[in-house]
This record gives C-alpha cells, sequence and structure tokens, in this order.
C-alpha cells in the first residue's frame, strides 16, 4: 500500500470501530448498516461495469439468489447461518457463471436486456412459487448470524459488515492494481487489441461477472440473517437500478462504490417518506451522473485534488525478448497454405499461401485493397479463414482464437491505432506482459508475496522495454495524450511485452513524418537484430527495401510475386498491379515511392 492509502485505511478502521460507538439508536445502525450492505454489493458490481464496461441491469436476481441461498438454508434445512453465508456466496457465483456464458455473446443494449429478463424471472419465480420460496409471504425464521453462542445485536452487525466492506475493498484493490485490474480494463477499451496480447477476453467477462455475482450474494445474505426474513419486496427492479447508480454515482475507482453507498444511502433514508419523490431523485441522479460527472465522486475530487508526484519505476537492464530466434533461411518459423476467406461476394484473400523463414524481415506489399491486412488478420487469429492451414512453430493455429496464437508467439500492431488511450503508457506495456504473469486470480486478490514479486519484476521489465522503445520518461502519462508518432512506437512497444517469435506490423509507418519514419525504421532494425521474425505491411517503399529480406506481393486477395526486394521490384507484375499498365508496357521502377501510391 501506498503511505496515502495506509494513513487513509487506517483512519477508516478507526472509524468503523468507532462509529457504532457514537450512537445506540437502533435506527441511525441500521442506516450504517445498510450502506455496509449496499456497498458490499456495489463493489463487485463496479468490477464488472466500471472495470470491464459490460452494463447489468439484473443484479437483484443475484442479490435474490445470496438472501434466499441463506434462508432456504438455515430456516429449512438447520445449517449454522456461517456455514449459509459461505454457501451464498457460492451460490450467487454460479448463478453468475450462468447469466455470463450466454449474455457476453451481445453487447450494449442487449446485454442490459438479458440482464434485465434474469431479474425479473428471479422476482417473478421467488414470488409465484410458493414452495420453497414462500411465494409473495417469503420466508420467515432466518437463522441471524452469531457470537460466542449469541444472535449479533444491531452494533454488532454494523462492525460485522464494515469489516467486511474494509476486507472487500483491501482484496479488490489489490486485485484491480496488478495483472487482472489490466486486462478489465484493457477489455473495456479494445476487446480486439486485448485479445491480440493474449487476454482471453471472453474469460475476463465472465471472470467479472463471478465477482460481481459474490459480492452481491453475500450483500444479499446478510439483509436475509440480520431481518431473519425476506421476501420479493427486498428484490425489485429498483434494487438493480439502485445499485447501478450507486456505481455510476460513485465512480469507477477504487473508492467510488464506497462514496456512492454513503451519499446515496443517506439520501434513501432521507427521501423514505415521499416514495414518488425518491424514485424521481433516482431517475435525475442517473442521468446527472451519465452526462454531467462521467467519472463519478471520485473523479471529481481527483481532479480537485492535486495529484501526487509518481517516481518512475527502475527498469531491469536492457531489454532482450525471451524466445530470439536464429537468422536461418532452411528452416520455417510460419507456413500458409491455401487461405482463403471470402465476405460474401468480396474475397480479399484467395488461395494464399506462405512461408516465413526464423530470423528473418518480411514484407507483405500490394496496392490499397489487395487483402494485406486481411491475410494479418487470419495469421494473428483475429479472422478465421474459410480454407487453408497454418502451422507456426510445429502447431497448427488455424482455428485457434487470437489469444492463443499470441501465447504461443505471435503479436501484432494495427493499421488503426488500437491503444488503451485511458491507462497509462506503463500499464500499456503491462498488457502485453499479461500472459506471461504466472499469478493466479486468488494470489492476487489476497496481494499474497509470489503475487507482489511477480508485480515488481513485471514493472522493472516494463521500463526496460519503453527504454528499448524510447519511451521510458513517458511512462506514467496516459497514452491518449502521446503525439501520434509516439503512440506508433508505444503500440509496437506492447506488441514486444508479449515476447513474440513472430512480429506482424501492419503500416507501422502510417501518417508519420520522414524523420518519424528513419526512427521507426532503425527500431525495426534493433527488434530483427535481437533475433525476432517480423512480417510487415507498409506502402512507404523505402522503408521495405531498407528492412526487408524478403517481400510478398499482393493484388486482389492472390499472392502475384515473391522474392528479394530488388525483385520484387522489377517484376512486371507488380508494376502493372501498382501502375495499372499492360505487362508489355512495364519497366524496372526507379523510384520506390511508386508503390506508396
Amino acid at each position: 500500500m501506498t503511505k496515502n492509502h495506509t494513513l487513509a485505511f487506517a483512519a477508516a478502521v478507526v472509524a468503523a470501530v468507532l462509529l457504532p460507538l457514537a450512537t445506540s439508536n437502533d435506527f441511525h445502525l441500521k442506516i450504517i448498516f445498510t450502506a455496509g450492505v449496499y456497498y458490499l454489493a456495489a463493489a463487485g458490481l463496479n468490477v464488472l461495469v466500471g472495470w470491464s464496461g459490460q452494463k447489468s441491469l439484473g443484479h437483484a436476481g443475484l442479490f435474490a439468489a445470496g438472501a434466499y441461498t441463506s434462508a432456504l438454508l438455515t430456516a429449512q434445512a438447520g445449517w449454522n447461518a456461517w456455514l449459509a453465508l459461505a454457501a451464498a456466496a457460492v451460490v450467487a457465483g454460479l448463478f453468475g457463471v450462468l447469466i455470463a456464458l450466454p449474455s457476453l455473446r451481445v453487447k450494449g443494449p442487449s446485454l442490459s436486456m438479458v440482464t434485465i429478463g434474469f431479474g425479473v424471472v428471479v422476482e417473478k419465480v421467488v414470488t409465484e412459487w410458493q414452495v420453497p420460496f414462500g411465494g409473495q409471504q417469503g420466508i420467515y425464521g432466518v437463522a441471524s448470524l452469531s457470537w460466542g453462542g449469541q444472535p449479533l445485536s444491531m452494533r454488532g452487525w454494523v462492525w460485522l459488515v464494515l469489516g467486511f466492506a474494509l476486507a472487500t475493498h483491501l482484496m479488490l484493490r489489490a486485485l484491480l492494481a496488478g495483472k487482472f485490474g489490466r486486462a478489465w480494463q484493457a477489455v473495456q477499451a479494445a476487446e480486439v487489441a486485448a485479445e491480440s496480447v493474449g487476454v482471453n477476453v471472453y474469460r475476463m467477462k465472465v471472470l467479472a461477472f463471478v465477482v460481481s455475482a459474490v459480492t452481491c450474494g453475500v450483500a444479499g445474505a446478510l439483509i436475509a440473517q440480520q431481518n431473519q426474513y425476506i421476501n420479493s419486496d427486498f428484490i425489485s427492479f429498483n434494487l438493480s437500478i439502485f445499485l447501478l447508480l450507486v456505481v455510476l454515482f460513485g465512480g469507477p475507482s477504487v473508492v467510488g462504490p464506497a462514496l456512492g453507498a454513503v451519499v446515496l444511502t443517506l439520501l434513501d433514508a432521507f427521501l423514505a417518506r415521499w416514495p414518488g419523490l425518491q424514485h424521481f431523485t433516482y431517475g435525475a441522479l442517473l442521468l446527472f451522473a451519465l452526462y454531467a460527472m462521467p467519472q463519478g465522486l471520485s473523479g471529481t475530487l481527483a481532479r480537485l485534488r492535486k495529484p501526487a508526484k509518481q517516481a518512475l519505476p527502475e527498469g531491469a537492464g536492457d531489454w532482450s525478448p525471451r524466445f530470439p530466434s536464429g537468422r536461418d533461411a532452411s528452416s520455417v518459423m510460419l507456413q500458409a497454405e491455401h487461405l482463403r476467406k471470402a465476405y460474401g461476394g468480396v474475397v480479399p484473400t484467395h488461395d494464399v499461401s506462405l512461408t516465413l523463414k526464423p530470423g528473418h524481415v518480411h514484407a507483405l506489399i500490394g496496392p490499397n485493397g489487395a487483402g494485406k491486412t486481411t491475410l494479418l488478420n487470419i495469421l494473428s487469429g483475429i479472422v478465421r479463414p474459410d480454407g487453408g492451414r497454418i502451422v507456426f512453430t510445429g502447431h497448427d493455429i488455424t482455428q485457434r482464437r487470437a489469444s492463443q496464437v499470441c501465447v504461443l508467439g505471435i503479436a501484432r500492431t494495427f493499421q488503426n491505432l488500437k491503444l488503451f488511450p485511458a491507462m497509462s503508457v506503463l500499464d500499456n506495456v503491462l498488457v502485453g506482459l499479461h500472459p506471461h504473469l504466472q499469478a493466479g486470480f486468488f494470489e492476487c486478490l489476497l496481494s499474497l508475496p509470489s503475487a507482489r514479486r511477480e508485480e515488481d519484476a513485471a514493472r522493472a521489465e516494463a521500463m526496460s522495454l519503453l527504454r528499448f522503445a524510447g519511451l521510458e520518461e513517458r511512462a506514467l502519462e496516459a497514452a491518449g495524450s502521446l503525439p501520434y508518432g509516439l503512440q506508433r512506437r508505444l503500440e509496437l512497444a506492447r506488441a514486444l511485452a508479449t515476447h513474440p517469435r513472430l512480429l506482424l506490423l501492419d503500416e507501422p509507418a502510417a501518417g508519420l513524418n520522414p524523420q518519424e519514419t528513419g526512427a521507426l525504421t532503425e527500431l525495426i532494425r534493433r527488434i530483427a537484430a535481437k533475433g525476432i521474425t517480423v512480417l510487415l505491411i507498409e506502402h512507404h517503399m523505402d522503408l521495405v527495401m531498407a528492412v526487408s529480406d524478403h517481400v510478398v506481393v499482393l493484388d486482389h486477395g492472390q499472392k502475384i510475386a515473391e522474392g528479394t526486394p530488388a525483385a520484387v521490384q522489377a517484376d512486371p507484375r507488380v508494376i502493372a498491379a501498382y501502375l495499372g499498365v499492360d505487362d508489355d508496357e512495364t519497366a524496372p521502377i526507379d523510384q520506390p515511392q511508386a508503390c506508396a501510391a
């Protein structure tokens, strides 16, 4: 923990101990308890909404899963209340998986509709089914948690929920500050880019749903056990809206749900006597949070506070790839055979075969619309071919997803920049290291020493890579604030962080001025010298001729020529493809820049 956070957390612990002692009024204690419960539910929902970018309007159903699990196990099965609380977390997590698996195949408003449907179905089931849910009457006799053989008093419930809240804050803060938090942010910013650096987007979305479901289920169980009663009135659609409002109003930061829960619980208690005004206020606050305060209370307070000056992490010496390849013209790193991809009547890739040698720089050129980017998308796993086969270092990768292809050793950049703009330069590179970080979910959640050591080593390695790319001094700046030329270089550094055997560059010099292009040419030479095989698409023929060992030419989705740069430059078919002239009218290209048309 940082020094400021340590002091703030110590103050929160003292407040959590002393605040319940400041009043003996059960109504006031119940308000504090309710705020703590709402925080627990919103803290996990914040991972789903604020960090991974998924919208859910059905978390009342997950709240119900925890509440009714606890109620049924204690009131009807005679379980110990503490064991029932643990079971509620597990059952809610399983429901989270069940919702996530089908619903994450849709996005945006469709995802919200799926989650709304889940919440409505759960509410109707517990309302209409007399057995086992008690129908509208609900379930009485839910066992209260006890300590020392005595049920918890109201003050005891407050201490318990505040203790849970503080522990949840510490665990989620550790989780979100490491590889999982970065991966969720990357998924929210650009799913395709996240997949291309080894993040399994679908798995991360499911995990975010599970985290949000577990905390929401625990919150529901605590409500049922404290009231010793539960019915469908506790889990209406209004609860889903309220929890989402807590997250949006508090802001997508670790402390955002706490701010939102405290402010909105107090407001809810104040407006309880005017239900009509209460609902109007929720709607107005939701609109206000979405449009006037997109970063919520925590974001607004952060802008008012003078940011603390951060020190750059230390690097770990010169950066070197983990899997360098010796220059070998007799072996094959990647073999693609008869690749085909069609979109209706358009066939951007038609019967293309390709052989890449380890340690070489290969170039893929051709006129605009020749199918170069489609071929790169196929090789990197972003697009699956309709036919053909790709073998990379002995592995058939034809039907593998992009994250699996990356783990095997293929990284790429994009023709149109796909950075994670709100994340720092350093964090962008750390996302690239994601597939090589071995710490598991619970190691990161509990901030175990092994996870902390791995995180420190990753930061040192990322700084070394930034130094290699000439970006070390920009490490703590937002990626989106960099000049365009440096953003191009950052995307390349992020790809290198995956430690690729093969690096695919899609028009890396696009939009660069001559000076920036020269610096990029030198960087590609240095990358190749490190033993990384390169395949680049480029229209700047001076760059192609300067760095390439082998050139492949596409036209209308078909390979029309390949060979050394000099041989391809003089090939009549290449000249005809670029200049649009008949073969018998062609002559060798004197100016390399002619291919930039």
